[in-house]
């Protein structure tokens, strides 16, 4: 078991040892919650020391999921380390998917068409309203708010019965290709997002008006897990955390990507930096990205019928009747099945706006059908570190909906 250094009473100025002055003992509680509890979501552990409710120190410790990620991609063709991508973040599977495929992108110096930018974007904005779903909502069931938790959840069912329709899975979906998709739209696609849409919309109306205002749920929240803009940038916390606390930065604003330069949404920040800005700035994000997935339908609406994959034939696979009619296609194909792609020598970074933040990919080729090197940056890695600045002083009570907020997603943080 990690040792918190140093008792709590060393640490305190001299002439102010807390309840000593009265005659009592300073003895502190160190308590071990987790790895495998209930409310941490995954397989993390902390260490807390408490002098009766309020917490005096936390030692956070991951790595208890740790399944080896990148050398599992290391280990097979560039093709083969997309369905690792998706267990990353199963809230968001398919901003995973995007991310690894730019890197791969960015090293094949291939550029996807315009119709398949805009498919990527529709998909990773439903996959971005599922996940901000599921953190509003779990935060609000372990504060013993069901009822609010209940519609997060029906409003993410929605979001996942258009990712089905995409791509078959609910979960762990998987639709992003190394330079293209797997198809188009399925028939009736546009009709049946535009009406789960509103549903969405009237769920999250709903949502807002049980949460938002509520005595109980503002008093837990308000002003615990503040976290500083300057602590923020210290500690390379990106997303909503960051945001919550007033910088605006997001990568789809600041370094913009497929066609998110085009579409027309705002980067809600707080002001404070504490638990409630956070809900308050996840809140609005869902909106937004509800606003960029219908421009993406009416910008696909208007473009009519395309290529959703880069006419290249290194990652491009040829037609079927050619390929049972032609020796050449034959080959090409079962090169490709067997090999995949062979990527030029070079290094790149990729990043992107995941949920809990910058997702960025290191890639290194040596221009064989295998990566030598595939280094993930995970935003929930990150943001966890600060956990004990912004619960330090606190009651044990607050670091529950803290953790909530931070998203701490096992499979991104411990890889």
């Amino acid at each position: 078991m990690s040792e918190i250094p140093r008792p709590w009473t060393e640490r305190l100025p001299a002439g102010d040892e807390g309840q000593s002055g009265r005659g009592l003992h300073t003895a502190t509680q160190r308590l071990n919650m987790g790895p495998s509890h209930p409310a941490t979501h995954g397989t993390v552990k902390f260490l807390i020391e408490l002098d009766g409710e309020s917490i005096v120190d936390l030692d956070v410790q991951v790595g208890y999921l740790h399944r080896g990620f990148e050398k599992e991609c290391e280990s097979g063709t560039w093709y083969q380390a997309i369905p690792y991508t998706d267990r990353l973040n199963y809230n968001s599977a398919i901003l995973c998917n995007l991310g690894f495929c730019l890197g791969v992108e960015k090293l094949l110096e291939l550029e996807t068409p315009e119709r398949c930018q805009w498919l990527r974007m529709l998909a990773g904005e439903l996959a971005r309203v599922g996940d901000h779903l599921t953190r509003c909502g779990a935060t609000c069931l372990e504060l013993q708010a069901m009822t609010p938790f209940l519609y997060g959840i029906e409003a993410r069912e929605l979001t996942w019965d258009l990712l089905e329709a995409l791509c078959g899975a609910r979960v762990t979906s998987n639709w992003v290709r190394i330079g293209g998709v797997r198809h188009d739209l399925p028939e009736g696609f546009g009709d049946a997002c535009r009406d789960k849409l509103a549903r969405i919309r009237r769920l999250l109306a709903d949502f807002d008006a049980v949460v938002s205002r509520n005595r109980i749920f503002v008093d837990r929240l308000k002003g615990t897990g503040v976290l500083s803009p300057e602590d923020c940038i210290r500690y390379a916390v990106t997303g909503p955390l960051l945001r919550a606390a007033g910088v605006p930065l997001d990568l789809r604003k600041s370094e913009p990507y497929l066609r998110y330069e085009e579409a027309d949404f705002d980067v809600p920040v707080g002001e404070v930096g504490d638990n409630y800005d956070r809900y308050l700035v996840c809140l609005e994000e869902m909106q937004q990205s509800l606003r960029i997935v219908e421009q993406c339908l009416r910008q696909l609406d208007r473009m009519g019928p395309g290529p959703v994959d880069a006419d290249d034939p290194r990652v491009r696979w040829p037609a079927k009747d050619r390929v049972f009619n032609r020796m050449e296609e034959m080959i090409q194909q079962f090169k490709g099945v067997t090999e995949g792609p062979r990527v030029p020598a070079g290094e790149a970074y990729q990043a992107i706006e995941s949920a809990n933040g910058e997702l960025g990919f290191y890639l290194v080729s040596d221009g064989s059908e295998r990566p030598v090197k595939v280094r993930c940056r995970p935003p929930s890695f990150l943001n966890l570190q600060p956990l004990p600045e912004m619960v330090r002083g606190g009651l044990l009570a607050d670091l529950i909906p803290t953790f909530d907020l931070i998203n701490m997603i096992g499979g991104e943080c411990d890889r």
